[in-house]
């Protein structure tokens, strides 16, 4: 006799307003942009899972179980290293592999595939197995409070993670984890991150702690925009919206629904598609299929600007420039005066750093505001009730201006990790050799550098350069589609954004050069 269990219940959607602005104002376009970048159903030719070979794969229980597995014993084993292995920075696993390696190349990850770091990230991945109570079948009952996001706070959406990153970076920077410093700071954070991811996934529902409270999302949702997946689309939304069951989101007797609360049938961007694949595995009508597309379609047109995306975008590039300036020669003078006039211990000081942030952000919302001030029409069209409506010109302007900053943010996070990777990667070997005694600080590799300072400011100031050329175009293609026919001067609009944007990408590239490859 099979028992027929019912369907999980639906889960609760995040709010899209205010902070999701459903508004688009392109008007029809006659060259061909807009219809290169619209981020429709996808073709069949870029539908990746018509290759059986790919289908099988996302189709499998033992993905992203694998997957996970393999970060898995990698984080455990930096623990491990952190608390129980050598002192010395340069040749212990856990800091080389995770200051050297790891925060540079998933810069890299997000560029190229999204999230695809979040499909088989060893803290989600761990918190989840114990909330479902199973590594890869389909547990009928899970672990846990299993409570909804409360709706207040969801409707900030990447802005919390983008808090909790602040936070965090703070913190690295006042115990110099990254330093890197003791090995066994590096494991208590990693610690600490496991432990709070477990606690959120044990109270809140499916993928709640990853979407709104992960550090490394709001990084990972604005930057991956970038990417070339699309994510897990529908392939037929008239067959998605005739769909009763809707096993894709909810989840069924052998599947479960999207952890990250997002529906195929209404996926427009990949921001929050978790590579997963549960909707594809559990879809019946076998109507959802992982997609490729052109670079930079998620962040050049959406369907919807997302405030919550403008803004987390605008905070961690005010971090990144603030760190740039923080690692300036004169900038301790101003640390040590605030530290002394307020009894602080030492760098950094939260004032500076905060206030910093602050400063840093306002001045480019400040940039957009006075453009919008400038060539803003008084009669912008926008949705009845958006929060556009309420906020007038400055929203219209800042939200697909704030997306063009993404190619400056991204390049400056990654430049900013170049000295470590391109002095210390090759330590690695050496760390990975050291607990069998194969492995020393006399190592060839130990004090193997691949580039030397020079060379690396070069290479930072080039990538920078690179980052402000495609924000300077990403920003004439964005300008030309939403701000020109809201502007009283389309031409001196298109001109003088893309030269703002671009500007402050060459004023990046000029700080690289004072700061002489500082770490």
């Amino acid at each position: 006799m099979t028992m027929v269990l019912p369907a999980p219940p639906e889960p609760h959607p995040p709010s899209d307003d205010p902070v999701t602005v459903a508004v688009r104002l392109r008007p029809a376009r006659t060259d061909g942009m807009a219809q290169r970048f619209a981020p429709t159903d996808e073709p069949a030719r870029r539908e990746l899972t018509r290759h059986g070979w790919v289908a099988r794969l996302f189709r499998s229980r033992t993905f992203p179980f694998a997957f996970i597995l393999a970060s898995q014993i990698v984080i455990w084993l930096v623990i491990l290293s952190g608390f129980a292995g050598t002192v010395d920075p340069g040749l212990n696993f856990g800091t080389a592999i995770t200051w050297y390696l790891w925060f540079c190349l998933v810069f890299v990850l997000m560029v190229v595939i999204g999230r695809g770091w979040c499909a088989i990230c060893p803290f989600g991945g761990f918190a989840e197995w114990v909330q479902r109570r199973s590594l890869w079948q389909r547990a009928q009952r899970g672990l846990g409070l299993n409570r909804t996001m409360p709706e207040k706070a969801a409707r900030y959406g990447l802005l919390l993670s983008a808090g909790t990153f602040l936070v965090l970076t703070f913190v690295e920077e006042f115990f110099n984890i990254a330093g890197p410093g003791a090995p066994h700071d590096t494991s208590w954070m990693v610690v600490g991150i496991v432990i709070s991811a477990l606690l959120v996934f044990l109270v809140f529902e499916r993928r709640t702690f990853c979407r709104y409270l992960c550090p490394m999302s709001c990084v990972i949702g604005t930057v991956g925009t970038m990417g070339s997946a699309a994510g897990f689309r529908t392939k037929d939304r008239d067959v998605c919206a005739s769909c009763a069951t809707k096993e894709c989101m909810r989840g069924g007797d052998s599947n479960y629904g999207c952890p990250w609360y997002t529906w195929p049938g209404s996926a427009e961007t990949n921001q929050m598609c978790g590579l997963c694949a549960d909707c594809f595995k559990g879809c019946p009508s076998k109507n959802v299929g992982l997609y490729s597309q052109k670079p930079l379609t998620s962040m050049i047109a959406p369907h919807r600007r997302r405030a919550d995306v403008a803004w987390a975008v605008m905070v961690l590039f005010a971090l990144v420039v603030y760190q740039q300036v923080n690692a300036l020669s004169g900038y301790t003078t101003v640390d040590d005066w605030l530290n002394k006039h307020m009894g602080w211990a030492h760098y950094p000081n939260p004032l500076a750093y905060f206030g910093g942030i602050v400063v840093f952000a306002a001045v480019s919302a400040a940039g957009v505001w006075a453009l919008s001030r400038m060539f803003g029409r008084r009669d912008i069209p926008v949705v009845k009730g958006s929060f556009l409506e309420r906020t007038g010109r400055f929203r219209a302007f800042f939200l697909p201006l704030a997306y063009a900053f993404i190619p400056l943010m991204a390049a400056d996070y990654l430049a900013r990790q170049l000295p470590k990777f391109f002095e210390y990667a090759p330590r690695l070997v050496p760390a990975i050799g050291h607990p069998f005694g194969l492995g020393s600080s006399s190592s060839y590799l130990y004090n193997f550098q691949m580039l030397h300072d020079n060379n690396i400011v070069i290479a930072q100031v080039a990538l920078m350069a690179i980052a402000a050329a495609i924000a300077g175009w990403t920003t004439w293609r964005i300008v030309g589609a939403e701000l020109a026919p809201v502007s009283t001067n389309p031409r001196a609009v298109r001109f003088v954004s893309t030269g703002f944007v671009a500007g402050i990408g060459l004023a990046t590239c000029f700080l690289y050069v004072i700061m002489h490859a500082a770490t």
